[in-house]
């Protein structure tokens, strides 16, 4: 049984029961979403020699929640299926039931750092409003945002983080085409100096900077489908499944194995093709042509203005004037920094 389908389970057989006899009257939500590979749906054997088990996410109004803690500890059973109820996670060594409690706004809080209740994020001129500015978007991660949108939610009777995950779905157009004009930069500014390091006799720079390219590229994929890329660790695995992938995977582990820079480069041409073609047929704005070129009169791979493009049909002034990096997580690879949703604002804000 997946984390999933145990979830599932204990939901209907044992949770919802208590909640219906002892709190009939408090609006609820319950899912499995937050932190673990089941989440998204990638849990395996080896899942399970930590942090897997008997986990629920339960959303209740803020003044109910110490309530539905004390409820929920004082019921359940001491296991269910063969698994325990109380247990320890990596994060927290004490034995206790893994449902976790929170206010809907709360939760998708703690996990991206804004506060869509209101207040928090884009007060204007002392009015409060749950309106999500341009740094808020560029703040946000993935991870983050998966962590509230990719696990399935059973039950929703306020229909509350129904919505919540609704306004997460995606970002707006022009800070979408700001966040892959970013990566198209950054490929720019690289791409040539995979043959450059390789011709100077620079194998392992050459690799260096083709693995960096790779993963541009990759979450460029995500960019391009509309999908929130995960944390490294599952990106490949998801990236697999995305509608470009039949045609981009191939390049892209191609650069990675390629025995010589003229393999490895000639690899990467083909993933930006691919892309870039990706994106002339989602309907977003692309060149005329290839995206890649000479660079200059140098015997190396050049890749043509792609972000130019993109940057160039962007209306909102806000996204037009900011600078070419992108979300925080396009610029910052520091773990403690991306798990951080207050580091992250901060770091967009600046």
């Amino acid at each position: 049984m997946s984390g999933i389908e145990l979830a599932r389970a204990y939901w209907a057989d044992v949770v919802r029961p208590i909640l219906d006899r002892k709190l009939p009257d408090v609006p609820r939500a319950a899912g499995r979403l937050g932190t673990g590979s089941d989440v998204l749906g990638l849990d395996d054997e080896t899942s399970r020699d930590h942090d897997w088990g008997l986990r629920l996410t339960l959303l209740v109004p803020a003044d109910r929640i110490d309530e539905a803690d004390r409820v929920l500890a004082a019921s359940l059973p001491a296991s269910y299926r063969g698994s325990p109820t109380a247990f320890p996670l990596t994060s927290d060594m004490t034995v206790r039931h893994r449902i976790e409690i929170a206010a809907p706004a709360q939760f998708v809080r703690s996990r991206t750092g804004l506060d869509l209740a209101g207040g928090e994020i884009g007060d204007e001129g002392g009015r409060e409003t749950s309106a999500l500015r341009i740094t808020d978007w560029l703040s946000l991660t993935g991870q983050s945002v998966l962590e509230v949108t990719a696990g399935p939610v059973f039950e929703d009777t306020s229909g509350e983080i129904t919505a919540l995950r609704d306004r997460l779905a995606w970002y707006p157009y022009d800070v979408w085409l700001h966040v892959l004009a970013a990566d198209w930069t950054r490929i720019a500014q690289e791409l040539p100096f995979v043959g450059r390091t390789g011709q100077r006799g620079d194998d392992l720079g050459s690799r260096l900077i083709a693995a960096r390219l790779v993963t541009a590229l990759v979450r460029l994929g995500f960019l391009l489908e509309r999908r929130w890329p995960p944390y490294p660790k599952w990106a490949g695995t998801l990236f697999t499944r995305l509608p470009v992938a039949p045609s981009a995977g191939g390049p892209l582990a191609g650069a990675l194995a390629a025995a010589t820079w003229q393999e490895r480069e000639a690899a990467l041409h083909a993933a930006c093709e691919v892309l870039h073609e990706r994106q002339r047929v989602v309907g977003l704005p692309a060149l005329d042509g290839t995206a890649c070129e000479p660079f200059y009169d140098r015997p190396f791979t050049g890749l043509r203005d792609v972000a130019g493009v993109l940057r160039a049909v962007v209306t909102d002034p806000e996204v037009r004037a900011l600078a070419h990096r992108g979300g925080v997580e396009q610029w910052v690879d520091d773990v403690g920094t991306l798990t951080d949703p207050g580091a992250r604002r901060r770091l967009a804000s600046s």
